[in-house]
């Protein structure tokens, strides 16, 4: 396992291991912040469908994450972790859960605002930035976007109500989800985080 220290990768001390299954959230936002973006390059390149590809990869972290004392590791926790999101890609493809993984709430963009978090600084912040973001998207990808996240509505229900194809409304989902993907960038642990009750 490795750890982001000074620009270099350093294995994780034995003291950060055991803190790490002990629920040492900032050990995780070490071993977070170092793999994701491989692990979502790994996951696109099975999948080659971004937005799923992120969520899938943050699915795995959230699944380590709640299961972390009890988790069995043969080797390293990147391999580990690299294995869980194959896995996970072989049985998107195989069960076709490209759909349901876009009408899914992802723990990265979840718009459903009466989650039962508990009320504090950092999320009410957070919600705002979220609210923020989406009321500066381009006028049609907000509607869009709206239509899928908000009112739950298929792509190809709202390809009915726009009049415009399918394909037009999944490039609009993923214009949104790219927008905010660089605007809260800076967030992303935090909403993992506070969405499993850390």
């Amino acid at each position: 396992m490795f750890a982001v220290q000074k620009g270099t990768l350093q294995p994780l001390s034995e003291k950060q291991i055991h803190a790490l299954r002990a629920g040492d959230a900032s050990v995780f936002e070490e071993v977070f912040r170092l793999h994701y973006d491989s692990l979502c390059r790994y996951a696109f390149s099975l999948l080659n469908r971004q937005a799923e590809a992120e969520d899938l990869v943050q699915q795995v972290f959230v699944t380590y994450w709640e299961n972390r004392e009890k988790t069995i590791i043969s080797g390293s926790l990147k391999g580990y972790l690299f294995r869980s999101v194959h896995n996970r890609c072989l049985n998107s493809i195989k069960h076709d859960k490209v759909k349901a993984a876009y009408t899914d709430h992802s723990l990265f963009f979840e718009t459903n605002y009466h989650l039962e978090v508990e009320e504090n600084f950092q999320a009410e912040e957070l919600k705002g930035k979220i609210d923020e973001v989406i009321e500066n998207l381009p006028t049609e990808c907000q509607r869009v976007f709206r239509m899928s996240r908000i009112d739950q509505l298929r792509h190809k229900e709202i390809a009915e109500k726009l009049s415009i194809s399918v394909k037009t409304v999944e490039n609009q989902i993923g214009k949104a989800l790219k927008i905010m993907r660089t605007s809260l960038a800076d967030y992303l642990v935090s909403i993992i985080l506070i969405l499993l009750g850390s």
